[in-house]
């Protein structure tokens, strides 16, 4: 849908370019990141954010998808609850509801019922092992991807330890078709059998169109739920036994998930031959007989064939997070992961067990740093210096900003306070206490934004208690102590600051130009007056510093970008921009666009790009190059490259002058960060939330090697993060792991610095 008048065209660093959905609660936008990936962002109705209630539901609902990350719903991108509007960010990626297929193909049959009733087993089990119950488990809520089902939303689900409700005494929350008798007569008691009991009537309706306990009203919906004994005519045994148990009036009699994973197995033989698994495109047929042939029902109402007809390859699936189009409802966010396929042609993989000598590309690494030993460590770890103890963040995320700079790695996060962690030992060197007394780390967030001639660039913001922002600044600290050298107040809910060529470019006074300070001393330099109408985000590539502004007026695109001068603050403009270009770098004076595609379904969950814009500032002459093949994923530019990464984990290298793709690599990592290439330009690096790592030849896409998974959580926030400290590789996952690696002999067992 077209954005609003007052709708925002920026939000938190989020390029918005049009809306999904609105309702009663609050908007849903589809969003592009800087480096140009999709996400859902919703935002909060104004009205909504002053109730404190409210403000709860909203924090137990990113928990609940916090906790449940890396299993079925993927990493949230971003998020910020106490905001003036509170707003959360996750991947896009396009979805169609279970409800929608058995409306527009009728109930489910054959292969496709062992998919489902299986894939929800797998689903609940990771689901109720994070701690947390679906509580709303209904066709809606489930989403069909090609190699099975996806449960979403979880909205108003919560941590099974959680014993408070939010609801008022006899509000409910649910479907009354598929919530179990618990949910209306205790609420209290709710717990993981409940979601049980919601699988069985789900799975009913799914096979025959009908709930269980079907009514003309909800209230007597709800009265038979509790008091009748299931309708499940259609069904054919043994399934209905399965579904019998499931729908069981008292939650200790239903069967658990591995019970329920062994019975759904039994009553729903595997099929026979090489057939895949079905996919969402249906073709109506005659109804017949099949109560025979097809365990799970007595008339088969649709055949089931892939969109080309064509036979694919089945792969393992790998997370993605997903805000959708079709399943999303207001006032709650839904999740889904999807797996991709590979090309048949797709290069082999190494894993632990079985990889390519990693001294293939030994020849043209740097060394390794003196003293260097392979370790691990967290960003929780106590300090030598300054305050020792990290802050007691209890529950709050602690997804952590870092920087590598001279040897050492400087980090910050949510809920986190500046600290300075040795690149050859993993010990923390000291931790910055700049936080303002008697504030709550859920209140604060640091981010490191720059290291320059021993001052290390930090962002700080500090939320009020009852939502949006209580202070904003930034600081400069001494690389060697941690000691505030300086700090300045910057525009509160502002752009963010960042950093080039020695300078802390920052949003200052009305928010309406931004200020450049020296890095050293924090002494103003100049001033940057932002142009009327603009939404405007300074940003920093290969330590250049540019301004992206997109236009706020409506049914506009357009956007623009300045280049600014370091010495000066004087500008050259790039105009007639589109808010698909997204600015990746600069090559032989002219700056470097890739352009991507706005319409049609992204069907895999990944931006598509056509083409590659290259304009020179100065006299604004322009050059468009097509891209030779289809590349989709995040793109970022280094050493003369431009590197696309899908959900999937393929790499794809292209030369920015000519659109020529140099090579394409397949990786089996899960929804992996942008590529890092080391300082040499020899090797391409990237990793997963859960630390594995993959290592790729750059000149060749050859892959080296794979590591194994380090996180201790596979928590949610941003992209894990892989930074090169001479020869060695350091990782940075959300959960706060970090971690280094020798190239040369990955599988090396780390010492344990924290």
């Amino acid at each position: 849908m077209p954005l609003h008048k007052d709708d925002p065209r920026m939000l938190g660093g989020y390029r918005i370019v049009d809306r999904l959905g609105a309702g009663g609660m609050g908007v849903v936008y589809r969003a592009r990141s800087r480096s140009g990936r999709e996400v859902a962002l919703k935002v909060v109705h104004a009205q909504y954010a002053e109730d404190a209630v409210f403000r709860a539901r909203f924090r137990q609902e990113i928990e609940a998808v916090r906790k449940v990350s890396g299993a079925f719903t993927a990493p949230v991108v971003d998020v910020d609850p106490e905001a003036a509007r509170p707003w959360m960010a996750t991947q896009y990626v396009p979805g169609r509801s279970l409800a929608d297929r058995i409306r527009e193909g009728g109930p489910i049959r054959g292969a496709e019922v062992r998919l489902v009733a299986l894939g929800l087993v797998e689903a609940l089990r990771d689901i109720h092992r994070a701690g947390v119950v679906h509580r709303d488990l209904k066709p809606a809520n489930v989403l069909m991807a090609e190699d099975g089902p996806r449960v979403i939303d979880f909205g108003i689900s919560r941590a099974a330890e959680n014993h408070n409700t939010l609801t008022e005494t006899g509000q409910m929350i649910g479907t009354p078709p598929f919530m179990s008798p618990e949910q209306f007569t205790d609420a209290r008691s709710v717990g993981p059998a409940s979601d049980v009991f919601s699988l069985g009537a789900l799975l009913a309706y799914s096979l025959t169109g009908r709930g269980p306990f079907d009514a003309d009203s909800p209230y007597l919906t709800a009265y038979r739920v509790v008091h009748h004994e299931p309708v499940l005519e259609g069904v054919a045994r043994p399934l209905r036994t399965v579904l019998e148990r499931c729908l069981a009036k008292e939650a200790k009699e239903r069967p658990g998930l591995d019970e329920l994973a062994h019975a759904f197995a039994s009553a729903l033989p595997e099929p026979t031959g090489d057939d895949d698994p079905p996919t969402l495109t249906l073709r109506p047929v005659a109804l017949r007989a099949a109560a025979e042939t097809d365990p799970g029902h007595a008339v088969d109402r649709t055949a089931v064939t892939t969109g080309s007809g064509r036979r694919r390859r089945r792969t393992r699936p790998v997370w993605a997070a997903i805000g959708t189009v079709g399943a999303l409802a207001l006032g709650t966010l839904g999740y889904m992961w999807y797996g991709p396929g590979f090309p048949d042609d797709a290069p082999p993989v190494s894993s632990a067990s079985s990889r390519p000598s990693a001294t293939s590309a030994a020849s043209g690494r740097a060394a390794l740093p003196a003293g260097w030993k392979p370790w691990q460590t967290t960003v929780r770890a106590d300090a030598e210096r300054g305050l020792r103890k990290a802050p007691d963040t209890k529950e709050a995320a602690t997804a952590p900003f870092c920087a590598m700079d001279g040897g050492a790695l400087y980090c910050g996060g949510s809920a986190l306070l500046p600290e300075r962690i040795d690149g050859a030992t993993g010990g923390t060197v000291w931790r910055a206490d700049i936080a303002p007394a008697g504030v709550s780390p859920d209140l604060y967030v640091t981010s490191v934004f720059g290291v320059h001639d021993g001052v290390v660039l930090v962002e700080l913001i500090v939320d009020r208690e009852d939502g949006g922002t209580q202070v904003q600044a930034v600081l400069g600290l001494d690389s060697d102590t941690g000691e505030t050298l300086w700090s300045r107040n910057t525009h509160k809910d502002g752009l963010g600051s960042v950093s080039a060529d020695g300078l802390a470019l920052m949003e200052e006074g009305d928010g309406r130009s931004l200020t450049a300070r020296s890095a050293s001393d924090g002494a103003q330099r100049w001033k940057l007056s932002l142009p009327t109408g603009y939404s405007c985000t300074p940003t920093s590539l290969a330590d250049r510093l540019y301004v992206e502004c997109a236009t706020q007026a409506e049914n506009s695109d357009d956007s623009q970008v300045l280049v600014v001068d370091p010495t000066d603050g004087s500008t050259e403009r790039v105009t007639s921009l589109n808010a698909n270009d997204t600015l990746v770098g600069a090559l032989d004076g002219q700056l470097v666009f890739v352009e991507s595609v706005d319409e049609g379904p992204f069907v895999d969950g990944d931006v598509t790009y056509r083409r590659i814009l290259r304009v020179d500032p100065a006299d604004g002459k322009r050059e468009v190059t097509a891209l030779t093949g289809t590349f989709k994923g995040t793109v970022v530019m280094r050493h003369d490259t431009l590197w696309f990464v899908t959900l999937g984990g393929r790499v794809s290298a292209v030369d920015p002058a000519t659109g020529i793709r140099k090579w394409e690599s397949g990786t089996d990592l899960e929804s992996p960060g942008d590529v890092t290439v080391d300082d040499e330009g020899s090797t391409v690096y990237l990793a997963t939330t859960s630390g594995r790592t993959a290592a790729l030849d750059a000149a060749k896409g050859t892959p080296l090697w794979q590591s194994d998974a380090r996180a201790e959580v596979l928590a949610s926030g941003l992209q894990p993060a892989v930074l090169v400290n001479k020869g060695a590789v350091v990782v940075v996952t959300a959960d706060g792991t970090v971690f280094t690696l020798d190239p040369a002999d990955p599988d090396r067992t780390p010492v344990s610095a924290g």
